[in-house]
């Protein structure tokens, strides 16, 4: 690059710096670095040297010390799945950092610092309800073995379920794992309503009460469930080939073209269409294999099986 040094930087957007490296005409190794306009230039002869670097700074700007306290952070970066308040809390144990017992006195000085901390965390109801979503959620979400973009969006969710005073009357539980569906749902990821109720006390009903709730006050908008979502899932756990799989997919996007999934559960379509192409494949798995991998039941893949081979034509070969 052969561009010579002509702009008017900014006082406080450019410095001089001293690499290790020398301009390949000047042999100067002082260089100016001007974030404004992201480039490294020779201080003597103004050859720009690099292009479009990043600036590793804080994006905020303060002009007195008061202001850069206030705008500075620490610590982890604050995320939708956790509460907006600090994870430190005051040991209860009665032991120093080097592991020595401290005396009493000092041992109730530091309860009865910890029995304040924790009351000034949470001030609000809306907070102390927040902080018992997200245990919930965290619980929830490890049982079932969620990604970390399911949870944020789940919280997101129960926030402005929270907000609109959805909540109130409501099983907290209960909400939460209805969240919890609707973001599976939105980020396409296969998890049924029957799996994430198993893991509340209010059961099935209750939580597709919720979901229901959420869908009808307009706090979110999810998409019609896709069966070929849960086709890797269900073929993982049977230990099916890459072929079979294909071969699923292939029989899903075409009764989707007829029209035979709407309607029907998408987890028991997907059964069934991973049986018939474990059938045409020769890789056999039983119905009631294929059941308790999708968790629906046999009735469930027997019927979907039949319709798909009947509607699509399909010959099965006999076994």
């Amino acid at each position: 690059m052969s561009e010579k040094f002509n702009h008017d930087y900014n006082e406080e957007s450019k410095r001089l710096v001293t690499l290790p490296i020398r301009c390949p005409v000047c042999g100067s190794n002082e260089f100016i670095q001007s974030y404004e306009r992201g480039e490294i230039t020779c201080a003597n002869c103004g050859l720009v040297l690099d292009e479009k670097i990043i600036d590793l700074g804080p994006e905020w700007r303060a002009f007195t010390p008061e202001e850069k306290m206030k705008r500075s952070r620490v610590g982890a970066p604050l995320t939708r799945s956790t509460p907006d308040s600090l994870v430190t809390v005051i040991d209860w144990r009665g032991k120093d950092a080097l592991g020595r017992d401290i005396d009493y006195r000092k041992r109730l000085e530091m309860l009865r610092l910890r029995k304040w901390q924790m009351r000034s965390k949470v001030q609000t109801s809306i907070e102390r309800n927040l902080q018992q979503a997200s245990i919930e959620l965290e619980r929830i979400s490890s049982q079932l073995g969620l990604p970390k973009s399911v949870k944020d969006r789940a919280m997101e969710i129960y926030r402005k379920a929270v907000e609109q005073g959805l909540v109130r009357g409501r099983s907290i539980e209960s909400v939460m794992a209805a969240a919890i569906y609707a973001a599976c749902r939105e980020l396409r990821i296969p998890r049924t309503l029957d799996e994430i109720a198993k893991y509340t006390k209010g059961g099935r009903k209750e939580v597709a009460r919720c979901y229901r709730l959420l869908l009808r006050e307009g706090t979110t908008k999810v998409p019609l469930a896709n069966p070929i979502d849960f086709v890797p899932r269900i073929a993982e756990a049977l230990k099916l080939s890459g072929t079979v799989v294909r071969r699923a997919i292939l029989i899903l996007q075409e009764a989707r073209k007829k029209g035979i999934t709407a309607g029907k559960d998408p987890a028991g379509l997907a059964a069934a269409a991973i049986y018939i192409a474990s059938l045409l494949e020769g890789d056999i798995r039983t119905q009631k294999e294929v059941a308790q991998a999708a968790q629906v039941t046999e009735v469930t893949v027997r019927n979907r099986y039949k319709e798909l081979a009947k509607e699509l034509k399909i010959k099965i070969p006999l076994r």
